[in-house]
């Protein structure tokens, strides 16, 4: 695995795994549910992955929306690709709602609503909280 991904917490972090993708709770939650959705590849340059990265995307968004949808109710999703510390093609991807969403002992409210995300005011996970998190949202992946 790339270091972008071993920087995010894997293997404590997978939730779902793709040929091309590997879907990853965000250690730091701006809203419930957060995840980061990263290429497998060596790339740094979105336009450098392979063809059949960029087809897999299709199936692996309809996974993250359809699992979202049923975990935490989103109003929106926002697909972020903020490659400046982490070189490696990533998005983070994060459900939006109005209020508040809690599940597996964790609480986010999603202090931008209905703007842009705030990512300073994420809550930020211990180990356990990792553990919790990814073991509830991956049965949604099934």
């Amino acid at each position: 695995m790339n270091a972008t991904i071993e920087k995010f917490g894997y293997p404590a972090t997978l939730i779902a795994e793709f040929d091309h993708w590997l879907v990853l709770l965000r250690p730091a939650q701006p809203t419930l549910g957060s995840l980061v959705l990263a290429a497998k590849s060596d790339a740094t340059a979105f336009g450098d992955l392979p063809a059949a990265a960029h087809a897999e995307l299709k199936t692996v968004t309809v996974a993250i929306e359809s699992a979202l949808t049923a975990a935490v109710g989103y109003a929106r999703i926002n697909y972020l690709m903020l490659m400046m510390v982490d070189p490696h093609v990533h998005f983070h991807v994060l459900p939006r709602y109005e209020g508040e969403r809690s599940a597996a002992g964790v609480a986010a409210v999603d202090a931008g609503w209905p703007g842009q995300p705030d990512l300073g005011k994420a809550v930020k996970l211990d180990d356990g909280q990792v553990a919790a998190l990814a073991a509830w949202l991956k049965p949604y992946f099934a």
